[in-house]
């Protein structure tokens, strides 16, 4: 294990111990906005928990009160606030639409150096002094069921083709829940586990009280540095192959299969609408279209998209604009979020929604919440959902069979090493 490795892990279990906690890890990747390799918020001088209403105003009032170090959560739910829409599906869970806190203190780690930003230096002799101990794995029982049986996927996917095919809707991103009632876990275990099985540019592990988001996201929400605002949805996946050679093919038929394009392009037109409603006229740009990212488990396609923002657009509202992500909805947005409310058995809630940090100056950097771990040590019910874009030419068995192939990655994380 490398010094930061160990760093990383002494700096997670000590920020653990506080009720609420963040850590954000980007495992090395770093792009033309990363700023800190890792941050770690832990302890809270302060705390905003809302529901579904009123929350972005909430949350706009707070930061302007304040403006510290921000730390949170956008659930999926806030889109109530922002559309003429509802969750009518049951959610076992129980995170809060939003939450944020500012916390004690705020360690972040660039280039292998560990640095104090908010709170006092004797914490890094706190955390130098803290023993990592080996524990036994103790996830084996879980009993996980999911929440539609084969035959029930696929007739949803036929009934949402048939609505495709009426011009309703051109894509829809559906996701079905995997869980385990009386699961008893261990949170930072498992999310190390998750953390070397599929190290992802935007992994993060959140405490909430006795909730926890466990992280390998690969995907950015929306980042702000300075007055532009970046977007970058992934449409388009395949696995890794077994040598360089293999891997290069796969990389080339992924960047020129036509159906990940359209897919793909379909959520970037999507994201610029969004972001045209926050930009500086004539500012909204798609810097990459299509890029080919290479990670652990698999390759993606994924686009960049920016704009500047409006001096009167309050960073926030720029937020507000863009939730809940294209990627994680379809197009028409609207009505895709409403077919999912229709098919999907169980609310999303933390699932598809964000996680990250906002600065003392109004910067902020946001992940998407998918190929996460959601845990109520309270209640003991543990979640994941997977999903996929269905569009006209989605085959119901190929999206189940992908489906299945997402699931059982994560469901190998849970029940740990043999």
């Amino acid at each position: 294990m490398t010094t930061q490795e160990l760093t990383k892990q002494k700096a997670l279990l000590w920020a653990a111990q506080f009720e609420n906690c963040c850590f954000l890890d980007s495992n090395h990747y770093t792009d033309h906005y990363s700023s800190y390799e890792v941050l770690i918020a832990a302890g809270s001088k302060q705390v905003l928990s809302t529901s579904e209403g009123n929350a972005f105003a909430e949350l706009k009032s707070f930061y302007d009160a304040n403006q510290s170090w921000m730390f949170g959560l956008l659930g999926y739910d806030l889109k109530n606030e922002i559309e003429l829409l509802n969750s009518s599906q049951p959610d076992e869970l129980g995170f809060p639409d939003l939450f944020f806190f500012i916390p004690e203190y705020v360690i972040g780690i660039k280039n292998d150096a560990i640095e104090i930003i908010l709170g006092n230096s004797d914490i890094l002799e706190q955390i130098s002094q803290l023993e990592i101990k080996q524990q036994a794995w103790s996830n084996t029982e879980l009993q996980i069921e999911q929440k539609l049986e084969k035959e029930q996927y696929l007739n949803v996917i036929d009934e949402i083709r048939s609505h495709i095919n009426r011009g309703d809707i051109y894509e829809v991103t559906f996701c079905q829940e995997f869980f385990a009632r009386n699961a008893r876990i261990d949170p930072l275990l498992t999310f190390q586990r998750l953390s070397e099985v599929s190290p992802t540019p935007f992994s993060g592990f959140m405490k909430i009280a006795e909730r926890y988001i466990l992280s390998a996201s690969p995907e950015r929400f929306l980042c702000k540095r300075d007055n532009t605002l970046i977007s970058q949805p992934i449409k388009g996946t395949a696995g890794r192959g077994k040598d360089n050679a293999e891997d290069e093919l796969i990389k080339a038929q992924l960047r020129g299969d036509q159906k990940e394009q359209a897919e793909n392009v379909m959520i970037v037109d999507l994201v610029r609408n969004d972001l045209t409603k926050s930009a500086v006229a004539g500012s909204v740009q798609v810097t990459e279209l299509f890029g080919i990212y290479s990670f652990t488990q698999v390759h993606q396609m994924i686009s960049t998209i920016t704009c500047e923002l409006r001096p009167d657009i309050h960073f926030i509202d720029a937020i507000k604009n863009t939730f809940p992500m294209g990627s994680m909805t379809g197009a028409p947005k609207i009505r895709a979020m409403g077919l999912i409310d229709q098919f999907e058995k169980s609310r999303r809630g933390a699932f598809s929604g964000a996680l990250g940090y906002i600065t003392p100056d109004g910067n902020f950097d946001f992940n998407v919440i998918i190929r996460s771990i959601l845990y109520n040590a309270a209640n003991n019910y543990m979640s994941f959902q997977v999903g996929g874009a269905i569009t006209f030419a989605s085959d119901p068995l190929q999206e189940y069979e992908e489906c299945m192939i997402k699931a059982s990655a994560l469901m190998e994380t849970l029940k740990g090493p043999l």
